[in-house]
């Protein structure tokens, strides 16, 4: 506990300077978590005997978080995947038996489409409308703010399901790939993240109903986040996805839940918010 609390001291500080920079600095980050992120997907693709073309795929990935930033509405996005299918698919052609190669092609794709994931945080922050004069946090600026209401749902999730789960957890959830998660805990999660949401789309000017919604969707596919990265890990036999961050494991270990998050908080506010 410690060494993920000293952890935290260096990550809550690179985080909040990203935040102060604005929507430039948040990409930037981003970019840098989707190289990180996608070189310990493809190391652990590789130990579940999937072989790959991580220099590729990674600079994918990439590349989402750079189309996000130019054009959140998600075209470039569209034709950067096209290309993306392409390329790894040419760069499968090296391979002498085309069941490897069939395999590497499919592997590259994926992975930078699952790493790439992340730069829906940008979308969120694009597509979010602008916010009421006497919204709470309209001093922050529209695409803080909106990304604020992903992160803290995230966070609510993940503390409150850790807090109940820890204190009531009896039923275990999904054993077989996260034997340490309870049916308690995900109902504490749902719970937390509800109430933060219903919080924070108040202070963003919106129906606090709304989180009634939103909550739930949130904190499901958090968890959904988690445990793909979970199923992923246990098929490579690994325990965290990288080294990189004392106590708290690989990148990747940070940024799953918001992988599989962050399209449902941008859906959200595409179909619901006006």
């Amino acid at each position: 506990m410690r060494t993920r609390t000293l952890s935290a001291f260096v990550i809550v500080p690179v985080l909040a300077v990203a935040v102060a920079l604005g929507t430039p600095g948040i990409a930037v980050l981003l970019a840098i978590l989707a190289a990180i992120g996608g070189s310990e997907v493809f190391r652990l693709l590789k130990g579940a005997g999937y072989p790959s073309l991580p220099w590729v795929g990674t600079v994918i990935a990439v590349a989402f978080v750079g189309a996000a930033y130019v054009a959140p509405k998600g075209d470039l996005g569209l034709l950067l995947a096209a290309v993306g299918v392409v390329v790894a698919g040419v760069g499968a052609f090296a391979q002498k038996d085309p069941k490897d190669g069939l395999v590497v092609w499919f592997s590259t794709v994926f992975g930078a489409l699952y790493v790439g994931l992340v730069s829906f945080v940008l979308v969120v922050a694009g597509l979010g409308p602008e916010l009421p004069a006497g919204a709470a946090l309209a001093g922050i600026g529209r695409d803080r703010a909106w990304i604020l209401l992903l992160v803290l749902g995230v966070w609510a999730f993940d503390t409150g399901a850790f807090l109940v789960g820890r204190q009531i957890g009896r039923h275990k959830f999904i054993e077989h790939i996260s034997p340490a998660k309870s049916v308690e805990g995900v109902i504490g999660g749902l719970v937390a993240t509800t109430l933060v949401s219903c919080g924070l789309l108040a202070a963003l000017g919106q129906d606090p109903l709304g989180g009634l919604v939103l909550g739930p969707l949130l904190g499901i596919t958090a968890q959904a986040g988690d445990l793909a990265e979970s199923m992923l890990k246990r098929a490579a036999g690994a325990k965290d996805s990288g080294t990189l961050i004392p106590g708290h494991g690989g990148v990747l270990d940070r940024i799953d839940s918001f992988l599989f998050a962050a399209p449902v908080v941008a859906l959200y506010v595409v179909a619901l918010v006006r």
